[in-house]
């Protein structure tokens, strides 16, 4: 990837032009930004990222959200379609997480509609802390995750002040340690994690276990379906072995799940559902005496775009329950090939007890000499560490015709490769090297500088640079 992208083809603004270029102009350019960089994911060669990659969807999507883009969903009273769109995406989650079920929550499930994944966990962790405050007196209050949950709770622990507590795995199911979460909880946990499933290794913690344990103890429980919310239903539903997760377990009371991920809405939507209305109240803030008049806000976000509703709305209702079904039948019996390749090689290892994600390893050589090779036959797998392992998140660009196969052709050269090559040390390897023993004050100062390099490129083109 370039250092600076773009900067030899596109003239690059350090400052408003005080005069502006063509639409036709500006069009070119961002749809050859557009067809160039679709490219990279067309093949079904990338792991997650992208998750519906059906371009017709996305113009229907595009269409959507382009008649209420304007909109701001802040102001209810100037476009009450939104209120439309949010209410049926959260009472549609509702119904897909068996909320009817529930008959032991005082005011009734409720939800709401997030910018994403991290927002649905913020809102969580931020509703169980104001909740405990106001109901048990907490005032120090923790909060246990299993460490394959998502650094998204590690964020809200460190912007809400909770204390975060990281409870083992299993190593072979890879699922949390009940018992060590059980021996850690106090009278400041406010909460209890569970994945469904997990980023790492496609994993489902153990939720009855851990609902069990949650209303035993009289702690809340959030199910971080924010990957697998809106396929795992549907596996479920077509017979593969996906243990109950939702509402339908007693002690579960909150769930997030990413409508732009597999719900195959735009980007910037997911959906945090509650078993008790009451829990999701807590975390609304409003000030009655400002100058500028009463203010209230349901999330942290204030304007919204009214069109990431519409179109989140518009995917739901036109898939409906039989689209959705359809997709996760092929991207099951995808994943399930490719999993069988990875299993047809003695070299490698499954880790843990995969569902339509997996990850594996290798305990014979550096399983980074595989994604160095894989990486020339065009495949993007996601490395991880602790141990080294290579991640596949099957999404439906994985499930066109040839990619399962090509898959097992590419990987059966890139374990012959690692065989030849496994004295060496693995090129992909140093992507952390120094991080690979663990995070040090070197190793945090490299991730600032790359995450700086993200914002600050095109502001610092070397002198004389045409850009």
């Amino acid at each position: 990837m370039s250092e600076y992208p773009y900067a030899d083809r596109f003239p690059i603004n350090r400052t408003l032009p005080e005069e502006g270029r063509p639409r036709e102009e500006v069009m070119a350019q961002l749809q050859a930004m557009a067809k160039e960089e679709d490219a990279l994911w067309e093949t079904g060669k990338c792991s997650g990222t992208m998750y519906c990659g059906d371009h017709e969807h996305y113009e229907f999507l595009n269409e959507a959200f382009g008649l209420f883009a304007h909109v701001n969903a802040l102001q209810r009273d100037m476009c009450p379609s939104s209120t439309n769109f949010e209410g049926e995406i959260i009472a549609m989650a509702l119904d897909l997480f068996h909320a009817d079920t529930v008959a032991d929550a005082g005011a009734g499930p409720g939800g709401l509609v997030t910018t994403g994944g991290t927002g649905s966990i913020l809102h969580a962790v931020l509703s169980y802390r104001e909740h405990a405050a106001k109901h048990r007196g907490v005032t120090m209050p923790n909060l246990i995750k299993p460490e394959t949950a998502h650094p998204a709770f590690d964020k809200a622990c460190h912007l809400f002040g909770v204390e975060l507590r990281r409870a083992p795995i299993d190593p072979v199911t890879t699922g949390v340690d009940v018992s060590w979460v059980a021996d850690h909880i106090d009278e400041n946990t406010v909460a209890l994690i569970g994945s469904a499933c997990n980023y790492g290794y496609g994993t489902i913690d153990p939720i009855a276990e851990l609902g069990a344990l949650a209303g035993g103890r009289g702690v809340g429980l959030h199910v971080d379906g924010c990957l697998g919310g809106f396929i795992l239903p549907f596996g479920e539903e077509l017979g593969y072995d996906i243990p109950p997760f939702d509402f339908r377990v007693p002690g579960v009371t909150s769930i997030s799940a990413d409508t732009h991920k597999y719900g195959y809405a735009l980007k910037g939507t997911s959906t945090l559902l509650f078993r008790d209305k009451a829990l999701r109240d807590s975390q609304y803030f409003f000030l009655t005496d400002w100058s500028g008049g009463k203010y209230c806000s349901p999330g942290i976000e204030g304007s919204r775009s009214g069109g990431l509703l519409a179109a989140s709305w518009a995917a739901m209702v036109q898939l409906g329950r039989a689209g959705y079904r359809r997709y996760a039948q092929a991207i099951f019996e995808t994943a399930e090939a490719m999993k069988a390749a990875v299993r047809s090689h003695p070299e490698l290892r499954m880790v843990g007890r995969p569902s339509f994600l997996f990850s594996f390893t290798s305990d014979v050589f550096d399983i980074y000499h595989v994604n160095d090779f894989m990486r020339r036959r065009g495949w993007r797998l996601n490395g991880q560490q602790y141990p080294n392992a290579l991640h596949m998140a099957v999404t439906r660009p994985q499930t066109q015709p040839g990619v399962a196969e090509s898959f097992a052709v590419d990987l059966a050269d890139a374990v012959a490769h690692a065989n030849e090559h496994a004295s060496e040390s693995p090129a992909s390897g140093a992507i952390y090297g120094g991080v690979a023993g663990g995070i040090n004050d070197e190793a945090d100062e490299f991730i600032r500088a790359v995450m700086a390099g993200m914002l600050d490129k095109q502001m610092s083109l070397p002198p004389g640079h045409p850009g």
